[in-house]
């Protein structure tokens, strides 16, 4: 007898499974279904953003305020966006937040803003952009 006709002893190893033709189709399209969903979720989270801003500098102008210069890149430049600055004390602390209207114009604006603190700042920072603007900041 040859090594490769040898049998499996019965009943050690149990039946022998065999997938169907309808079940492998449905694995393969749960699997792809699955897939689409994570690149999908992938690129709305690591995509290109619409709007992005940074912080170009900031100066401490005294123990309550801080200048924020910052730079911000948009996709559509016809409409209005709003950003949104803080200020952080020594500790981490938030100590002062402001909105700011940044008008339709160009892709790339640049804007400075003063912010006032309830702590003395040690820096100013950008903490993000919308399209999502205010009525309480929109201009006719």
């Amino acid at each position: 007898m040859k090594v490769a006709e040898r049998a499996l002893p019965e009943g050690r190893y149990g039946a022998r499974r065999t997938i169907k033709r309808w079940q492998r189709w449905t694995l393969l399209s749960v699997a792809l279904l699955v897939g689409l969903v994570v690149a999908f979720v992938g690129y709305r989270n690591l995509g290109t953003k619409p709007i992005e801003a940074k912080q170009t500098s900031f100066e401490i102008i005294d123990d309550g305020s801080v200048k924020v210069t910052f730079e911000v890149s948009r996709d559509t430049p016809e409409r209005p966006a709003v950003c949104i600055i803080r200020a952080r004390s020594k500790d981490g602390d938030e100590a002062g937040r402001r909105e700011v209207l940044v008008p339709p114009g160009n892709s790339i604006v640049r804007e400075t803003t003063v912010l006032h603190s309830s702590k003395p700042p040690v820096t100013g920072e950008v903490f993000g952009c919308s399209y999502q603007v205010p009525a309480y900041l929109s201009t006719p």
